[in-house]
């Protein structure tokens, strides 16, 4: 893939923070008469392409939902499907990451997964922390309103051993409790496949995101879609609830 200019996109720069809900690979998969891992294993290489497109970009942390907290209820033959391929993930992919500078961190719960899995990602995450070309954080069983749960349960008990004053909670002191932790909210939430919601992600961070939402299929996403919403995002005016002029 040729690099991909600043100018491909327009004034201003690309956002820091993109995250994606990549959604449609049983879709994919169904619309060819194929099985439906045959769409997830298509949309790891949809990853990798995603990751690329935004290093060059000049992305500075790329979320992906890859598996959510809901993701458990599929049938059991799919859900340990997902699992190799997560696993097949981590053992491949972790050579090209740390070669090209990239930082991985996984946010979810991890008590879900089998201890070999666990393994590989501490093993991938301690072996790329010293990276800082892009930090790619994958959303694995993950859902917003656990991660939301979990942070009020860490205050609480805080509170409660005498470490914190309730009072003095605010914002700053919830954002610090989340699994995000140091990490800038998003500036764009991309969606594929043509759904319109957010799926309970990353609930507390996307206040002030802003949407697209693509009818591709993730599968079939590729640099250029990227291009186009990192476009679409530039010619927005951010207000964060301020009111600019008349409407």
């Amino acid at each position: 893939m040729d690099a991909l200019r600043a100018s491909e996109i327009g004034p201003p720069p690309a956002p820091a923070h993109v995250a994606i809900i990549m959604d449609g690979n049983g879709r994919w998969a169904q619309s060819r008469g194929l099985p439906r891992i045959a769409g997830h294993k298509r949309g790891a290489e949809s990853v990798r392409r995603a990751v690329r497109a935004a290093a060059e970009l000049g992305v500075s942390y790329l979320t992906l939902f890859g598996f959510s907290s809901e993701n458990w209820n599929r049938p059991e033959g799919e859900v340990g499907e997902l699992m190799e391929l997560l696993r097949l993930y981590l053992e491949s992919e972790i050579d090209a990451l740390d070669e090209h500078g990239v930082r991985l961190r996984v946010i979810g719960d991890r008590s879900r997964f089998g201890s070999s899995i666990v393994g590989l990602i501490d093993r991938a995450e301690t072996r790329t922390a010293g990276n800082s070309r892009i930090t790619v954080i994958l959303a694995l069983s993950y859902g917003g309103r656990q991660e939301i749960v979990q942070a009020v349960r860490r205050l609480a008990t805080r509170a409660a051993e005498g470490l914190l004053d309730p009072r003095a909670i605010d914002e700053a002191t919830f954002t610090d409790a989340l699994e995000t932790a140091g990490i800038p909210d998003p500036d764009l939430l991309i969606r594929t496949s043509g759904e319109l919601r957010i799926s309970n992600f990353l609930l507390w961070q996307l206040a002030y995101t802003e949407l697209v939402f693509t009818d591709v299929l993730w599968p079939d996403f590729c640099e250029e879609e990227l291009v186009a919403a990192i476009a679409a995002y530039n010619r927005r005016e951010r207000r964060y609830g301020a009111s600019v002029g008349p409407r």
